[in-house]
């Protein structure tokens, strides 16, 4: 499988949210990258979050996140 540009930009805004607190979510403006536009919108079509222009994750957009974010976790050295 190939991680193309459009899902790596999907994986950029899941990583973004707080997982400590499911309550604060993601508001991404109309004069945003039109690429992360498009992103957040997919999200809200795959029903990973609750508005087309952010919002909050959706019980599947939070186990998402949590795989997004554990990955990063992994992949990412951490400074000794």
């Amino acid at each position: 499988m190939v991680f193309t540009p459009e899902l790596i930009a999907e994986f950029e805004l899941l990583a973004l949210f707080n997982l400590d607190n499911t309550q604060e979510g993601l508001k991404v403006h109309n004069n945003a990258n039109p690429k992360v536009q498009a992103a957040v919108m997919r999200l809200h079509q795959k029903g990973l979050i609750t508005q087309p222009d952010g919002g909050y994750l959706t019980s599947l957009g939070l186990d998402a996140a949590e795989h997004v974010q554990a990955l990063r976790t992994i992949l990412v050295p951490q400074p000794a």
